[in-house]
């Protein structure tokens, strides 16, 4: 299981997801956070973020730095948008937003915001098959992108965010029609260029951000304190001209009176809701579906895809080098060794949501993928035992004695027997580590089984699929799949005892 934090510091509100990702699910949400900042507010006005500003949203960080560190994430990304890419006085406020957060802010341009809402629209919530436009309006900008069976396509960022137009334009209350014109007319000109490039067909539109939810909640008569519920909900084009006609009559007191609108939102609504009308309106979509994806999710969702905290359940350079060098000294073939050991992290990660042992245990699965062999160096009969006596005797760096002993009890049975009670290096084992390294075990059986053989030095593991009750691999080689079933029938007996799943192994000749 790998756990990651996102950290968005946006143009009107700070926001922080926490979330557990396992290879093939959905991702678990551990913790998530946000608080209006108006961190943006000053620069529309005067071009620099304002002391006030910087003081609150850095104390906004460090509580939710607090918050993700108690959850040993082992990546966390933080960006900043709009607001903070307009300000002169930027350098400062990233300097203590960073040191806040213990890891650097980055400034992303408008392209790579686009891209990580899009990327955490369609993990969240996939759109095979339809073209589909996706707005983002923010307190600073909105990011318009257009994606097509789940590509993004093409993607701009424009100066109209709600926080932006509201402190441009929107200045009586309730707003003047001079006021609201002067704004239409300013969005219709920052979006001709995007309309010329994108077209205005399109099988669905899909909005997010906190004022895409304000709409759609008061449309639906949701509750803002219900608006989780409505993630996926629709509004009309028709219904939100409707609304936005009513809003903009009100004042800031009749306004938070409508449900769906929060206090703070409602200060925003009305260019927040004209702007996203517009938009609408322009690219000839009927109706929009809220999605409460976002930046954050896309971080996570982008980490997750790039292997990010990987690394922990690899080894190191030098532990890499110490294990070759203990394994070439008794004997050990070094080349297949590799070979066992890269199938058997593959199979490590790919097998997590069965597992689920922490990233660490990667490393010593590999570590023990190259030792196996150095009992034969001892005597070939009951080289396994002999391979335990090798590990936990001979002298190497780069491991505790906790780790040797879980590498050590790898290798004991890596082929034979399963640990019993009558086995006293076993027994000898912390009770925390024994069911990890009855979880390794058939991990480490396949992987020398598959990979081992010369005769299979050219086969990939091409497919992998966990069903309810067995394990699907394919591979893919120049050989004959004999061996590959063979290989698997001895170990799938131990992984059913372990997992509750027979293993079935396919050969696909390339």
């Amino acid at each position: 299981m790998l756990r990651y934090a996102a950290v968005d510091i946006g143009s009107n509100s700070t926001r922080m997801l926490a979330a557990e990702v396992l290879p093939g699910a959905r991702p678990t949400v551990l913790a998530a956070e946000r608080e209006v900042t108006r961190l943006g507010a000053s620069v529309f006005q005067d071009g620099k973020l304002s002391h006030q500003a910087i003081d609150d949203t850095v104390r906004v960080l460090t509580r939710m730095a607090e918050i993700y560190r108690k959850l040993d994430v082992v990546g966390v990304r933080a960006v900043a948008t709009s607001a903070v890419r307009d300000a002169s006085n930027q350098a400062e406020f990233i300097s203590r937003a960073s040191l806040a957060l213990g890891t650097t802010v980055e400034i992303i341009t408008g392209r790579e915001e686009a891209r990580l809402i899009h990327q955490g629209v369609m993990s969240r919530w996939p759109q095979q098959g339809r073209r589909v436009l996706v707005v983002d309006i923010g307190g600073g900008s909105a990011e318009i992108i257009s994606s097509d069976n789940q590509t993004l396509i093409d993607a701009v960022s424009k100066p109209l965010g709600a926080v932006r137009l509201q402190e441009m334009f929107l200045h009586g209350d309730p707003p003047a029609a001079r006021e609201m014109l002067q704004m239409t007319e300013f969005v219709d000109e920052k979006l001709e260029a995007a309309i010329a490039r994108m077209g205005v067909r399109w099988d669905r539109a899909i909005a997010t951000s906190a004022t895409a939810a304000a709409v759609v909640c008061a449309v639906n008569r949701v509750a803002r304190s219900k608006r989780d519920e409505a993630d996926r909900l629709r509004a009309s084009t028709a219904q939100i001209r409707k609304l936005y006609r009513k809003l903009s009559t009100l004042d800031l007191a009749g306004r938070r009176k409508i449900a769906g609108i929060g206090p703070r939102r409602a200060e925003i609504i009305v260019a927040g809701s004209g702007t996203l009308l517009r938009i609408l309106e322009r690219f000839h979509a009927t109706a929009v579906y809220y999605s409460s994806a976002g930046v954050r999710d896309g971080i996570i969702a982008d980490m997750a895809a790039r292997g990010v905290g990987g690394e922990l359940a690899r080894l190191s350079k030098e532990q890499r080098l110490e294990v070759e060098r203990v394994a070439t000294r008794f004997g050990a073939p070094v080349r297949n060794a590799r070979r066992v050991a890269a199938l058997g992290h593959t199979l490590f990660t790919r097998l997590q949501p069965l597992h689920q042992l922490p990233m660490n245990y990667g490393r010593l699965l590999e570590a023990a993928c190259y030792f196996s062999e150095t009992g034969h160096y001892i005597n070939d009969a009951a080289h396994h035992k002999h391979a335990y006596y090798i590990v936990a005797n001979v002298d190497f760096s780069g491991f505790t004695n906790r780790e040797r002993e879980v590498i050590a009890n790898l290798c004991r049975y890596h082929r034979k027997a399963m640990p019993s009670p009558a086995h006293p290096e076993y027994q000898a084992l912390s009770p925390d580590d024994r069911r990890p390294v009855l979880l390794l075990i058939p991990i480490l059986r396949l992987a020398d089984n598959l990979a081992r053989s010369p005769e299979q030095e050219e086969a990939e593991l091409s497919a992998f699929e966990i069903q309810p009750t067995r394990v699907l691999l394919k591979l893919k080689g120049s050989r004959e799949p004999d061996l590959a079933e063979w290989a698997a029938s001895r170990v799938s007996d131990v992984f059913a005892e372990v997992y509750g799943r027979a293993v079935v192994v396919t050969f696909e000749k390339a």
